[in-house]
């Protein structure tokens, strides 16, 4: 039986745990060859172990110049590159105090910068540097990652602000490079089971889950879901889109 993805090379970023493995995992089972890439060099080979013949590679995708390294490792040992996933993420959230008008959010420059330079700019190195094989070779198929904060999250200015500013870079990119027959599709997940979810304390959770319609979080599993439809050929007139898997919430 042939996997949906066969014979295709495969990059994700942020593939040290959480959504980011579980797609490497995914795209694995569906037949792609994997180059895996994250910050943690350790996290990034033990997800390498379990994906025979993936090549791990560590990088910062905030600097351009790691960023084009890691498409050159793929391209180097694959000879193209055909579905770039832009995983890699971070959260630095503003310290909250309850006082008596109200919450009063607190945060720093270097919360702002650090999370608008991984999440977003990010993205878009990460991005332009596959589109430069994927141009030669007129296709490709780019997923990057928003989430469901892009619709405003007390609390978290700079990841919703670099969340929403995925969708729009998602939708010019997938305007620009159509013409190169590469599209470009985002993801925007709701709360998911990872480790970023496992320290929220049970006040909060429990305020969080009564907010999600289906009741409960979902499983980085569910997200590589979304991401093998989106690279895979079932997917091939679909760009510039935004898929919400977050459980229902983005209903209102």
């Amino acid at each position: 039986m042939t996997g949906r993805l066969d014979g295709k090379i495969a990059l994700v970023t942020g593939a040290g745990g959480g959504i980011g493995r579980a797609t490497a995992l995914r795209f694995a089972a569906e037949g792609a060859s994997l180059i895996v890439a994250d910050l943690d060099e350790t996290l990034i080979h033990k997800t390498a172990a379990l994906i025979t013949g993936s090549i791990a590679v560590t990088g910062d995708v905030s600097q351009r110049a790691d960023c084009a390294r890691i498409v050159e490792t793929a391209t180097k040992q694959f000879g193209r590159l055909d579905i770039l996933v832009n995983n890699a993420g971070i959260m630095r959230d503003a310290l909250t105090t309850r006082v008596k008008d109200g919450d009063v959010k607190m945060m720093s420059d270097d919360q702002w910068d650090a999370v608008l330079a991984v999440n977003l700019k990010g993205t878009w190195l990460m991005a332009q540097a596959a589109a430069v094989p994927m141009i030669a070779q007129k296709g490709g198929r780019i997923t990057n990652t928003s989430s469901i904060s892009a619709n405003g999250n007390a609390g978290q200015a700079n990841y919703a602000a670099s969340k929403a500013g995925v969708i729009g870079l998602t939708r010019t990119l997938a305007l620009e490079w159509a013409r190169y027959h590469i599209g470009v599709n985002c993801v925007a997940p709701g709360a998911i089971n990872t480790r970023m979810t496992a320290a929220i304390p049970e006040k909060v959770m429990e305020g969080l889950l009564a907010r999600i319609p289906l009741a409960r979080l979902g499983e980085p599993e569910e997200i590589a879901a979304a991401h093998v439809f989106l690279a895979s050929a079932d997917a091939s007139y679909i760009t510039g889109q935004v898929i919400w898997v977050d459980g229902g919430v983005s209903l209102g």
